[in-house]
């Protein structure tokens, strides 16, 4: 069974593990090599417990598990793991959007099995219940899940060159104004 619920400061090591494993995964070929084989899950570890318990700006962490008998509010069963996460909050640029999806992935062997949509179902509901009434997230241009972004109904809104890892690297912003665009496209889907 997958589960979507708020993040607790004990995930934090496996939303690290997430992290390295979905950013050497996705960004294979788009960033330096060295760099994806250096990320550290200690120190990402630590980076997202802080994250977890810094609630400013609305912020806030939502994981996806797997197995066990976790399910919302409770505490993770046994065999239960993290295989997705999600993070965000009032966006930190202002003039896009009001809200913003931060981050949002998911393991290589869970991907089309609905789980993105359930995180940034969670994350549109939040956004909406601290007061936000659109959306942004920003995807590297040549990342392949700027197309699930787009069947949600993203809308591309600037482009801009960062650097990571003392590189230049587009990234692309996609906006849900308004954000209820975002919560329709992320409705479950009743089954027939």
């Amino acid at each position: 069974m997958i589960c979507v619920r708020r993040a607790r400061a004990e995930d934090a090591p496996g939303i690290a593990a997430v992290h390295v494993a979905a950013w050497r995964s996705a960004y294979a070929g788009i960033l330096d090599d060295a760099y994806l084989a250096g990320l550290s899950e200690t120190r990402l570890a630590a980076f997202y417990q802080r994250a977890i318990l810094d609630r400013r700006q609305g912020h806030a962490v939502f994981v996806a598990t797997a197995g066990g008998n976790d399910q919302p509010g409770d505490q993770p069963g046994p065999g239960a793991a993290i295989i997705g996460f999600a993070s965000g909050g009032r966006a930190r640029r202002q003039g896009l959007a009001e809200g913003e999806v931060e981050t949002l992935y998911v393991l290589d062997d869970f991907r089309e099995r609905g789980v993105g949509r359930r995180l940034m179902r969670a994350m549109a509901a939040h956004l909406r219940a601290i007061g936000c009434n659109s959306a942004l997230v920003w995807v590297l241009a040549e990342n392949q899940a700027r197309w699930f972004y787009r069947r949600l109904g993203g809308r591309p809104v600037m482009t801009e060159t960062i650097g990571v890892a003392g590189h230049p690297v587009q990234q692309t912003a996609l906006t849900w104004d308004p954000i209820d665009a975002l919560l329709s496209a992320t409705a479950p889907v009743k089954e027939s």
